[in-house]
């Protein structure tokens, strides 16, 4: 069986790529527009230790996602041919948990730097990854014909919420 070249994005290899490009630039790219104040008030005394909360609640509940999929991790909004339809533990809460985590840090991130651009591309990640989720959820859909009954019980990136 011959597979297309990567480049052509079959998968949606492109978002892969795209995502690891924002997250590069949310954590080395420039944090605040030239001449910006810093931050003040109590946002400057607290956001670093909410940040530091937030960051680390994100990567929990990613890393809980990974280890839920199990064998059907893929980076790819694509299925692996083998996946079984996974919703449970983090899974109850959210469709894509690892992309919910990933926000969470993103955000927490934003305060921990204190950096008003980190925080706008925190919002551009939050937008990606909500485009990419409704490529994911047509292969998913064909893949799995129960997942759209399981679309309409549980939201997509934030609990309860959206």
């Amino acid at each position: 069986m011959q597979t297309d070249p990567w480049w052509l994005g079959k998968k949606g290899e492109w978002y892969v790529v795209i995502q690891f490009i924002l997250f590069a630039v949310i954590v080395f790219g420039p944090r605040n527009p030239d001449g910006a104040p810093p931050w003040g008030g109590p946002v400057s005394v607290y956001g670093p230790w909410a940040g530091a909360t937030l960051v680390v609640a994100g990567g929990l509940f990613s890393l809980w996602g990974m280890t839920a999929l199990g064998r059907n991790l893929s980076p790819l909004p694509h299925p692996l041919d083998q996946a079984e339809f996974v919703k449970a533990g983090p899974y109850n809460f959210v469709r894509h948990p690892i992309y919910s985590g990933i926000i969470l840090a993103a955000f927490g991130w934003s305060l921990f730097v204190q950096g008003t651009l980190t925080m706008i591309y925190a919002v551009v990640l939050f937008l990606f990854f909500d485009m990419k989720t409704r490529r994911e959820e047509r292969f998913l859909t064909k893949k799995f014909p129960e997942y759209s009954e399981y679309g309409r019980q549980v939201r997509k990136l934030i609990p309860f919420v959206y």
